[in-house]
């Protein structure tokens, strides 16, 4: 498994992110039954890029915590079948793992949201990676049903890790 994490915020996060973050990604694939070796890139960031990036890509111009890019077309969340039916499109030529996507998470944001919601900035980053590593599965969050499921997964996958409120 590779997961490429870049901090780009000058602002630092006083925990051990990285660990957070591998550890959450790898619960989530464990969790939503990944059979694959995977990949996923992981950017800390500042509110003002994340502001440019949920501009460009989702055309709302604010800062937002947590921004989500999926590489896998799903039919249905976390349903892997069809990826082997395009090698070329979904697995990394040179690893053979399958290219989930990218997260891009605001520093800012996460302090942020700890204080607001009363909980650790631990807390905080490692239920926005499994948020953002659930769309990166093909869930989402559109509708009350998809909304009350993802929530239901998040706290599950936090839980087998130990990262509680």
């Amino acid at each position: 498994m590779t997961i490429s994490i870049e901090y780009e915020a000058e602002k630092k996060l006083e925990l051990p992110y990285e660990t957070i973050i591998k550890d959450v990604v790898e619960a989530s694939l464990d969790y939503e039954k990944c059979p694959y070796e995977a990949e996923v890139n992981v950017i800390l960031t500042d509110n003002e890029t994340i502001r440019e990036i949920n501009r460009d890509h989702r055309q709302i111009d604010s800062a937002t915590d947590v921004l989500s890019f999926p590489m896998v077309d799903y039919e249905a969340p976390s349903d892997f079948d069809h990826v082997e039916d395009a090698v070329e499109d979904y697995f990394n030529p040179e690893t053979g793992e399958l290219m989930l996507g990218d997260i891009v998470i605001s520093v800012e944001k996460v302090e942020e949201q700890a204080e607001k919601y009363g909980h650790s900035q631990t807390r905080e980053l490692a239920f926005l990676v499994a948020h953002s590593m659930l769309h990166l599965c093909g869930y989402d969050h559109m509708e009350e049903e998809e909304r009350l499921l993802m929530e239901e997964r998040q706290r599950a996958i936090l839980e087998t890790r130990g990262y509680t409120r």
